[in-house]
């Protein structure tokens, strides 16, 4: 209500003085699994954190706002432009950069912010706050830790995120989704080891549409748990099914969530896809991935080791671009890294690139894990991998 009415005099003050005010409003990437992997009282401890963070780069003429969860905003006063307000949003983001400690957690957050700017975008509170909303939504779907300003194109693009939200719904029961197999492959003979499941959504009338965009939307709204036991399901009952006509016997990777890791009773769910495909659990693999902020915790070690112990075989996924792969590497049961698409991209022309996935081929093999490297599509590519001993490739 402060904010609001604090919000309505700043519009009419810009609009006696020829000055402009910014809105900002600002999402805490990844809040609901800290909440609900390290508890509400980090959680809470968290916020608290990050408030006194946000006051401390803030003017006394800015005004900042908890609106609820982990969405902050602060209304900035007497700016002479939309650049004033960028400089806002990166103060932010570099007091938010340092580790945040609480007991035995060490936390990294990022933000996302929306910026909308008065009068460009709107001539009131509501409009500045749906403006700057629009954008933060941007801000996320372009990765997450950054900012985005208000455009009018976005509008449209919001308009299309909210109608594909809806049309989601009920999409797993229409029979909308499928399973596309992207082989891995032996670089030594060319031979199918095995087989990544990729979810892929065919709307009515949009025809497919990008995993890009409608995984995040899957996220934002909760259903990664139920589409995830559909994928975990029908790709093992596939598996079972190809092994059953006689073809040879490989593994299938599903990708996991960080939705379904934590609140989806993952066990369970892995379990009940086996026991009704009938498929060994040895050719089942489950991909974990570094951008899920994997928390080094023991329920994480509890979970992993239970579906280890089931005979599963468990991979983690884009490695290399977290900030924490090494202690991934130390403590977790993994059988196999993948290397991420971004550095086989460049491993031809960079010979920095080139390094760091030698690096890597190297200490999976002292490690004796496995390995796959991930975006292979020139047969430079797959030659540099050859002579680096890379044992898989998939692209």
């Amino acid at each position: 209500t402060l904010l609001m009415d604090r919000l309505s005099h700043g519009i009419a003050r810009a609009r006696r003085d020829h000055t402009q005010v910014g809105l900002l409003l600002l999402d805490l990437d990844h809040f609901k699994h800290i909440n609900d992997s390290l508890g509400h009282f980090v959680g809470d401890a968290l916020l608290e954190e990050v408030s006194k963070r946000l006051r401390s780069v803030l003017r006394d003429s800015d005004t900042p706002a908890r609106l609820g969860g982990d969405e902050f905003v602060i209304a900035a006063e007497d700016l002479s432009c939309s650049t004033d307000a960028e400089s806002l949003a990166q103060r932010i983001q570099a007091a938010l950069e340092p580790d945040f400690h609480f007991g035995s957690h060490t936390l990294r957050i990022a933000t996302s912010i929306g910026i909308s700017m008065y009068p460009a975008d709107g001539d009131s509170p509501s409009a500045l706050l749906q403006a700057a909303d629009t954008a933060m939504y941007q801000a996320k779907k372009n990765g997450r830790g950054t900012y985005r300003l208000f455009t009018s194109d976005l509008t449209m693009a919001a308009e299309r995120w909210h109608t594909l939200s809806n049309d989601l719904y009920g999409a797993c029961e229409r029979g909308e989704f499928a399973l596309h197999y992207q082989p891995q492959v032996s670089v030594s003979d060319s031979s199918i080891t095995g087989l990544e499941a990729l979810l892929r959504w065919h709307h009515p009338t949009e025809g497919l549409i990008q995993p890009a965009l409608f995984i995040p939307l899957l996220e934002e709204h909760g259903r990664m748990v139920e589409v995830g036991r559909w994928v975990l399901r029908t790709a093992c009952l596939q598996n079972a099914a190809w092994q059953s006509q006689g073809l040879p016997k490989v593994r299938v990777a599903v990708n996991l969530s960080a939705q379904q890791f934590y609140r989806g009773d993952i066990v369970r769910a892995v379990r009940d896809a086996l026991d009704e495909s009938g498929l060994a659990p040895e050719w089942l693999e489950l991909e974990l991935t570094e951008s899920l902020t994997l928390d080094d915790t023991e329920v994480t070690v509890r979970v992993m080791e239970e579906l280890k112990a089931m005979g599963v075989k468990l991979s983690l996924d884009d490695f290399g671009t977290g900030w924490s792969s090494l202690g991934y590497l130390r403590r977790f049961p993994l059988d196999r890294i993948k290397i991420d698409r971004s550095f086989v991209r460049d491993i031809v022309n960079d010979h920095s690139t080139a390094a760091i996935v030698h690096s890597i081929l190297g200490l999976a093999r002292d490690l004796n894990l496995d390995c796959v490297a991930e975006g292979v599509e020139t047969a430079e590519q797959l030659e540099h991998l050859r002579r680096e001993n890379c044992a898989e490739i998939q692209g």
